[in-house]
């Protein structure tokens, strides 16, 4: 059995990084805690949004691909992602949208959900606000639940319950909610049957991937040789610097990932400073001036929280 502890952040693609902070720095009210390159692609940013720490299970991140088409939502991939905000908030947060430009659709029951409000980002990526227990103080918290649509859900669900850890805690017609770990956000994965829904094409507005917490590199590489030894082609253990990611997809399609809680996001610069300042891992450092130089600025929106 796994020791996945729930989701640990989600990774989407946008199109232009200053609106994508405008939108989730300004709109959401999440704290942009780095700014960074993909270190795969260092020709463009990778931006991740959570909480004031960059606590696992709050973290939305984006690669700011502008140059690639708009990309279609379907089957094979995350449809949706859902953050928690307080109960009582969801009337509140739907004006705070609309008066943003935002369309926005609720507060409604949507899934296993009864207050949920339902909006696209700048880019057309789906997300919802879902009424939770989680703090007043707390504004957007971290994750509520992520959606997964793959065409043979038994299969995926198989992999979630038997090695993943998850376990079935709802269940209607052709939709399945699953559990790990514990605390107010980021332990919960919708399943839905995505049987006749055309497949999804990666692009703008599209989720790259989901990625799975777990505590420590042992169990990481435990968990890796689970996968591998039931035929799945997983990629060795990778430095991400903030942590350390394994990759496989799963049998409906997704792009999973595991990744380590630690070292964590304050490992490069102090908590207060988080986002302030471009991060690169030590093998770019000796390409920052040429890295700078080809990434356009992108600042911080001000103004009130939400």
């Amino acid at each position: 059995m796994g020791s996945v502890r729930g989701i640990h952040h989600v990774t989407a693609i946008a199109g232009d990084p200053q609106r994508n902070a405008d939108f989730y720095a300004g709109v959401l009210g999440l704290r942009l805690v780095k700014k960074t390159v993909n270190f795969d692609d260092p020709t463009t940013y990778h931006l991740y949004y959570g909480d004031a720490g960059g606590s696992p299970g709050t973290i939305m991140t984006f690669f700011p691909w502008g140059d690639l088409p708009r990309g279609k939502v379907g089957a094979a991939q995350v449809t949706a992602t859902a953050f928690a905000v307080p109960e009582g908030s969801a009337a509140r947060w739907l004006e705070r949208l609309r008066e943003a430009g935002v369309t926005a659709r609720g507060p409604q029951e949507e899934g296993f959900d009864r207050r949920v409000v339902l909006f696209e980002d700048p880019d057309g990526l789906r997300l919802k606000l879902v009424e939770s227990p989680v703090p007043e103080e707390s504004g957007v918290r971290g994750f509520h639940h992520a959606v997964l649509c793959v065409r043979r859900p038994e299969r995926t669900l198989r992999l979630l319950t038997e090695t993943l850890g998850f376990s079935l805690v709802a269940e209607a017609e052709g939709r399945w909610r699953l559990a790990a770990g514990d605390g107010p956000v980021g332990r919960l994965v919708d399943v839905v049957d995505g049987a006749g829904v055309p497949l999804g094409r990666m692009g703008v507005g599209t989720v790259h991937h989901i990625a799975f917490r777990v505590p420590d590199e042992e169990a990481q590489r435990s968990l890796r040789e689970e996968v591998a030894a039931l035929g799945y082609n997983v990629t060795p253990v990778i430095d991400r610097k903030y942590f350390r990611s394994v990759y496989f997809r799963e049998p409906g399609g997704v792009l999973f990932e595991i990744a380590t809680d630690p070292p964590g996001f304050a490992v490069d610069e102090p908590r207060e400073e988080l986002g302030s300042r471009l991060q690169l891992p030590p093998w770019l450092e000796g390409r920052r001036e040429e890295i700078e130089r080809s990434l356009p600025p992108v600042l911080v929106p001000s103004g009130e929280p939400a």
